[in-house]
């Protein structure tokens, strides 16, 4: 529609702009015509000084030889004389002819077409001066956009899975909005605001949407983003319009998505306390405040950090209630895969349950991205269907990124990233608390040169002190393997030791599982001013307390890597079997890991530094109990 008023608008000024060049070159033409009276004209006929005529009811026109022999243009006013044609016979006028009546319209338009012209002009500026009023009276006007309820194509619970909790918690607000009496007769009221949480991806959006499409009311959705602007006042000026809004739907939804980018905590410690977002802030307190219950308006709000709102926006009467949308378990993540494979092709051996096992941690987002990316293989593979093979390389390329067959690795190169992954896998197959080898690659996927695949047998909810343990030896098997073998480091560890370092320092300061320090959080000081808190903060612990915490990391991380240096040193040989086997397929499953590795043999303990000794045989034991400190 846009496109087509465009188009119109420019042949308009294209035929205004043509008419312009004809009356220009009209003028052009008379302002060159020398006029004559009608004694002159018949004494240069006399003369035979004229040349051409054209005779018309209401001028004369020709061109006429002056005393110079310069030919010029004439007119004159015709007169009754029937003599005329006779005298230019005469005469030996060469041409001379007749001109029939034009009508009205062209001296009209030659005569107006100049004014008719500023006219229209002058009209198009003040229709585009009226516009731009228009916009600047509605610059505090809602951007929100209203998603019509009573379309075909519409979103209900149907197409959410894997959160059925944060479903049933949200199927009172649709009863309310179908059948408000029913809670109003006995005097109970209905949250004014639901504000659903939880990681990126979970699905909170598309869980607003599906309230909307189950309750069948207006949805008017915005971002939290779009009430922020430059200019003062703005913000709150179209909060204010977004619930005038939601009145004259009522009964409807208002969603605003992303809702911390203007319900931060208030007064951050620096500069004022009346800058633009915290007005907004304000506005938006008071109309959820403000509004009657009765009026069927309720706000439906999304966000992935809401340690960051203002207490204000938390407490009852706003936000009366607060679901979360958590990750999806193994249960959810088959029925997210089952929504997300309903217009895809599976072939008949996809076992979306195996898929489901296999992505722990995996949100509806990153399932939806496996599915498309499995499609989008197996078309490219010129496939009818797809298999199993296409979602495998999905979870691969979602979880590490797509293979780079082009880079070109050294034979010496490849052999350190075989025994690096390889101490990996060896030291996750002898760790009785590790979970279990998925797959093995040396074939560089995005960043990474090789991944070593681990993936839990169910969903944890809770983590061991072994567990971490254990996963801390498996990081640094792959640099405890290269020193071994090489006798020299490599940087192919960087990532390793960035994620251990990360675990043991949670592992003192977070999780209380530090032996000196005891069970105490003592978690370093953030920048906080940043989420919203004062900036004058006071000094949670001492420096003494500081040192003592970079030794217990350190300490931590020197015993994983020990535990991985012994069990590598006794198992020499299935280390040699496995690096030997990744250089010639390059990669290998679960299968092949198992059978080239065996049973695993426990290893001897006897060399250890009488430190890591304990720590040894307390997770190495075959008898090690699965229990112990929780998170």
């Amino acid at each position: 529609m846009k496109n087509k008023n465009a188009w119109l608008s420019i042949l308009l000024w294209l035929g205004l702009f043509l008419i312009l060049l004809q009356f220009m070159t009209f003028s052009g033409r008379t302002k060159k015509e020398q006029e004559l009276s009608y004694s002159d004209f018949k004494k240069f006929v006399a003369e035979k000084r004229i040349e051409n005529v054209t005779v018309a009811d209401e001028i004369i026109k020709g061109q006429l030889k002056r005393a110079d022999g310069k030919i010029v243009g004439f007119k004159t006013v015709p007169m009754n004389d029937p003599e005329l044609i006779k005298d230019l016979q005469a005469n030996n006028v060469a041409n001379f002819s007749g001109r029939k009546e034009t009508g009205w319209l062209m001296p009209l338009l030659m005569n107006w077409g100049p004014v008719l012209i500023l006219i229209v002009f002058w009209l198009w500026m003040l229709k585009g001066m009226q516009n731009g009023g228009k916009q600047m009276m509605s610059f505090g006007r809602s951007k929100a956009k209203l998603q019509n309820a009573n379309k075909k194509i519409k979103i209900t619970f149907a197409d959410v899975a894997g959160c059925d909790e944060s479903k049933e918690e949200l199927q009172e607000i649709i009863e309310f909005l179908k059948d408000p009496a029913k809670f109003q007769r006995l005097g109970g009221k209905i949250p004014k605001g639901v504000l659903l949480y939880g990681a990126p991806g979970t699905g909170k959006t598309l869980l607003a949407k599906a309230v909307a499409g189950e309750a069948g009311v207006p949805f008017f959705s915005s971002s939290g983003s779009e009430f922020v602007e430059m200019f003062v006042g703005v913000g709150a000026s179209r909060v204010r319009d977004l619930f005038d809004q939601g009145r004259r739907s009522a009964p409807c939804l208002l969603f605003v998505d992303e809702i911390d980018a203007v319900g931060r905590r208030r007064f951050a410690g620096i500069g004022g306390g009346h800058d633009e977002r915290e007005q907004t802030l304000n506005q938006l307190l008071v109309e959820m405040d403000g509004f009657d219950t009765k009026e069927g308006v309720i706000l439906i709000a999304a966000t992935n950090r809401p340690d960051v709102l203002d207490p204000a926006l938390m407490r009852p009467g706003r936000f009366d209630r607060q679901i979360s949308v958590p990750s999806p378990d193994l249960k959810g993540r088959e029925q997210i895969l089952k929504v997300h494979s309903k217009n895809v092709k599976l072939s008949a051996s996809v076992d979306l349950g195996i898929i489901a096992r296999r992505t722990p941690g995996f949100v509806g987002a990153d399932l939806a991205n496996l599915i498309n990316e499995a499609a989008l293989l197996a078309s490219r593979n010129n496939k009818q269907a797809v298999e199993m093979e296409e979602l495998e390389e999905a979870i691969d390329r979602v979880l590490a990124g797509p293979e780079k067959k082009s880079r070109m690795i050294a034979d010496k190169e490849k052999k350190i990233i075989a025994y690096h992954e390889s101490g990996h896998a060896l030291v996750a197959k002898f760790m009785p608390s590790s979970d279990p080898v998925h797959k093995v690659s040396i074939i560089s996927r995005g960043p990474a040169l090789g991944y070593t695949l681990q993936l839990p047998t169910e969903d944890k909810y809770l983590v061991t002190k072994q567990e971490l343990l254990s996963k801390l030896a498996v990081l640094m098997g792959g640099r405890a393997a290269e020193e071994i073998i090489f006798g020299d480091i490599t940087t192919g560890a960087q990532n390793d030791l960035a994620k251990a370092s990360s675990i043991a320092q949670r592992m003192v300061t977070e999780f209380g599982m530090s032996e000196k320090l005891g069970p105490l959080a003592i978690g370093r000081p953030e920048s906080e001013v940043f989420m919203g808190m004062d900036i004058n903060q006071e000094k949670r612990h001492s420096e003494k307390t500081l040192d003592t915490i970079d030794s217990e990391v350190k300490r931590i991380i020197d015993e994983a890597k020990t535990i991985a240096t012994s069990l590598l040193k006794e198992n020499m040989g299935k280390l040699v079997l496995l690096a030997d086997a990744l250089i010639e397929r390059e990669v290998l499953d679960a299968q092949e890991v198992e059978k080239i590795l065996g049973d695993g043999v426990e290893p001897v303990v006897a060399d250890v530094p009488k430190p890591v000794k304990e720590i040894v045989k307390e997770i190495l034991g075959k008898k090690a109990q699965v229990k112990g400190e929780l998170i």
